[in-house]
């Protein structure tokens, strides 16, 4: 791909939702249907939204109002495919105008605007195949044709469908229904308000969040707008009577659990993966007495980076010696917590209800587009919490974890949860002598004394430790 040479990992987009074996196989996503592994150049290939921001500071104002005013400038960042949603006879092509009248399919001349969500996914010439697709199911039809509420849509056009190959295995009815569910956002987001968030929450509702909705992930790179990452948003703030409709390059498939995510991208996580399985932290595919998470999880996964910088004596340590192991997995055990799943603007606690968080502007107020939000996350070692600090500012958001340690990509939406990469190794502090220093090597001696409080001799513990895996 065209940056995967020049773009460090540090430079991967802001959210990764993988596909699953077959469906990935059968929709061959994006740029990468010809591409033995392309999980790795999705990753490689596209530039943060830490990058990107720079650029497009100025789209950034003090009010959610002027974001929405600006958004239009979107488009300078879609160099490829832009899109009428409706076609015109007798035009040349130039000028066109998305909420113009689509003469030939209604000679009456109707304005667009006028139209349901479903009316006009009907009348466009770029989604007819999608909305032959929720013909099938009479209640979303229902739902994209009523003004009791608002909607946003994120509509795959045509070509989209163009990528599944000829003889794939028709997908279970129940499955397709998922999938558009995924695609479909309660509530009101132009595009201002799209650039001034991370996630949004779908109408599909997954038991391995807790019945509470998948979210999809959306950021700006360097070749538009993207959501989950592999889909590029070609039109947008299409306006229509109950909502408005974004048109996508690629079909939205929900993701798969945080395991496959992690196992997809080795080039980032090996290190990762060799340490669940030594420590027995991965699950085997036959273990049916794993307890299930009820409010999904959130991982914070170190890189292969994060453990370099351990430096060689302290991975030695930890990976080649029987006593080692039992410290590795009290630190991987640091790093995971169950039953909370904590995106960057969204909190799906145990036994909470609610799913947007509230942030703390700096007089006191309160606000969802800007200001701080601070919760302590219990994770499996013990009864260490990880303390998060989330600062927001609009579409410009930081997450510290225990003051200093920064997550470098956010937001892996998974099936049962999220995942945040660390390019640091996270050290639970020590009673008298507090936090390790971030970004420096550890010496075994000091490995020993951070961790040796919370190494469980045996593996009694097992079974709560299960993290990984398909829920």
């Amino acid at each position: 791909m065209r940056y995967s040479t020049v773009l460090p990992f540090a430079a991967a987009a802001s959210a990764i939702v993988i596909p699953d074996d077959v469906t990935l196989k059968s929709l061959a996503l994006d740029d990468a249907q010809h591409v033995d592994n392309p999980v790795s150049s999705w990753w490689h290939s596209v530039p943060s939204a830490d990058d990107i921001r720079t650029s497009v500071g100025d789209i950034l104002s003090t009010s959610l109002e002027a974001l929405e005013h600006q958004a239009k400038k979107i488009h300078d960042f879609i160099p490829d495919v832009e899109i009428d949603f409706f076609d015109h006879d007798g035009h040349d092509g130039h000028g066109r105008h998305p909420h113009r009248p689509p003469h030939r399919d209604h000679p009456d001349g109707r304005d667009p605007s006028t139209y349901t969500i479903y009316e006009a996914i009907q009348a466009s010439n770029y989604t007819k195949k999608f909305a032959k697709l929720v013909d099938d199911f009479p209640d979303i039809v229902q739902l994209l044709n009523s003004t009791k509420a608002n909607h946003t849509l994120f509509a795959p056009i045509d070509k989209a469908f163009d990528k599944i190959p000829e003889h794939h295995k028709e997908p279970s009815k129940e499955f397709l229904e998922k999938i558009l569910e995924y695609h479909i956002v309660p509530g009101l987001f132009p595009a201002g308000r799209v650039l001034a968030g991370h996630t949004f929450p779908t109408l599909l509702k997954e038991d391995a969040l807790g019945g509470r909705r998948q979210r999809l992930r959306v950021h700006l790179s360097l070749f538009g707008l993207r959501v989950n990452f592999y889909s590029k948003i070609v039109a947008a703030n299409l306006f229509f009577k109950n909502g408005v409709v974004h048109g996508v390059s690629s079909i939205l498939v929900p993701p798969p659990p945080a395991e496959k995510i992690v196992s997809l991208l080795p080039g980032e996580f090996s290190t990762l993966l060799l340490a669940a399985e030594k420590t027995g932290l991965r699950r085997e595919k036959d273990d049916k007495d794993h307890d299930h998470s009820t409010s999904g999880l959130t991982i914070f996964a170190p890189t292969n980076t994060a453990f370099r910088r351990l430096g060689p004596a302290a991975n030695a340590f930890l990976f080649n010696s029987e006593k080692g192991l039992k410290y590795l997995k009290a630190l991987l055990k640091y790093h995971i917590v169950v039953n909370e799943t904590l995106y960057s603007d969204a909190y799906y606690g145990h036994g909470k209800e609610e799913e947007e968080f509230t942030l703390t502007t700096s007089d006191g107020g309160h606000d969802h587009y800007k200001g701080q939000f601070h919760v302590d996350l219990p994770t499996l070692l013990d009864d260490k919490s990880l303390s998060i600090d989330i600062a927001r500012w609009y579409g410009l958001i930081e997450i510290k974890i225990n003051g200093f340690t920064r997550v470098a990509v956010q937001d892996g939406v998974a099936k049962d949860g999220v995942i945040h990469a660390l390019q640091t190794v996270l050290i639970p502090p020590h009673e008298q002598r507090g936090a390790y220093p971030a970004d420096t090597e550890i010496s075994v001696e000091d490995l020993i004394e951070y961790l040796g409080p919370h190494v469980v001799e045996g593996d009694e513990d097992a079974q709560k430790a299960d993290w990984f895996g398909e829920l």
